[in-house]
């Protein structure tokens, strides 16, 4: 199937896949490897890598040997299989800094929290290298009195979709991007979502796991498969917290980041997030098709023109204190407002 400039465009500026920012690969030692220090052994066989980045990965269990943990001073052995998980070193060079406000929830030494509008990008990609996220970091960071000269870049760890809203955690250090990327890989992120979407699930509280991966009949589109070959695994926990006859406001927390995952796991469960044209849920799913229900709908679709999704809230280990942290965002008026309709719709008896 062609795909129009138009389409490549929403694909590349609509991705949160966290394998994109990561490098993870399996490197097996030689039968005849002699005994060498780990890092050593992987400076010359990683892109970027230094010893300081290498041991930063060690420290925060990134760089496993035959399935562990394993030390600086672990000297390689003939067929050990090395896993190693790093953040890619972000591209910021060629970015250049814009002066776009900031809803800054949280900032410190080590990483930044930020609510992001919907209709933002959050990185320069294919027909948007301008007036993204990352464009206004970069001028945040400039502006700082720890940036060194500009030096300190803004790292991203995860990414959500330009029309979903919400929190994105930013590293400010190499150290802080290595931590909050092992609690990515590991899974041990906090990452609650509400949206949304069309009906009522008859499973009010369950887990979905597909594997997920582009579309073969549509490469803007995730489609579920049931074959690991096909895509990678992806699993989502969701419960409904309000139903309003034909819709339903629901929590999700992620176990994985995969591209658009609560959107095509909802689509796979035969909810598809209200609004959601990429998914099938800017038409009419349930209801009558025509008079003044037709005409309601209509006028929630103008009110939220975009998929209904909004990273509520982030829970993480923080790179330097250790302590568990927690940030919760409101939703965005928009979201609120078409909440306030659908309740008004169910007052009055439609």
């Amino acid at each position: 199937m062609a795909i129009s400039e138009i389409e490549k465009e929403d694909f590349s500026a609509e991705t949160n896949q966290e394998d994109e920012l990561f490098l993870h690969k399996t490197i097996v030692a030689d039968k005849g490897q002699t005994l060498l220090r780990i890092d050593k052994f992987l400076i010359d066989r990683l892109p970027n890598a230094s010893r300081n980045r290498i041991q930063n990965a060690i420290d925060n269990h990134s760089i496993l040997v035959n399935d562990k943990p394993t030390k600086a001073n672990y000297r390689v052995r003939p067929l050990d299989a090395i896993s190693v998980f790093l953040p890619n070193p972000p591209r910021n060079d060629e970015i250049l800094p814009e002066n776009i406000p900031l809803d800054i929830i949280y900032e410190d030494h080590d990483l930044l929290l930020v609510n992001k509008k919907p209709g933002m990008v959050v990185h320069p990609a294919y027909g948007n290298w301008n007036g993204t996220l990352v464009n206004a970091l970069v001028h945040h960071f400039e502006h700082l009195p720890t940036s060194k000269n500009g030096k300190i870049r803004p790292g991203l760890v995860h990414r959500i979709d330009k029309d979903t809203s919400g929190l994105l955690i930013i590293a400010k250090t190499e150290h802080a991007m290595t931590h909050l990327a092992a609690q990515f890989f590991h899974h041990t992120i906090e990452r609650t979502y509400f949206a949304l979407i069309w009906g009522i699930p008859k499973v009010l509280k369950g887990t979905i796991k597909t594997y997920l991966g582009r579309s073969l009949l549509d490469r803007r589109i995730t489609a579920n498969y049931d074959d690991s070959e096909k895509g990678k695994i992806a699993i989502t926990h969701y419960e409904v917290l309000q139903t309003f006859d034909v819709v339903s406001l629901i929590k999700c927390n992620l176990e994985t980041g995969r591209t658009h995952q609560i959107r095509a796991h909802m689509k796979y469960l035969g909810h598809p997030i209200f609004s959601d044209a990429t998914y099938g849920g800017d038409k009419i799913l349930k209801g009558t098709q025509s008079g003044k229900y037709k005409l309601f709908i209509q006028q929630c679709f103008e009110t939220i023109p975009r998929q209904s999704l909004h990273a509520k809230t982030l829970g993480f280990i923080h790179p330097t204190t250790k302590k568990t942290m927690q940030f919760d965002s409101e939703l965005p008026e928009d979201f609120k407002n078409v909440l306030q309709k659908f309740e008004k719709f169910v007052d009055e008896g439609k």
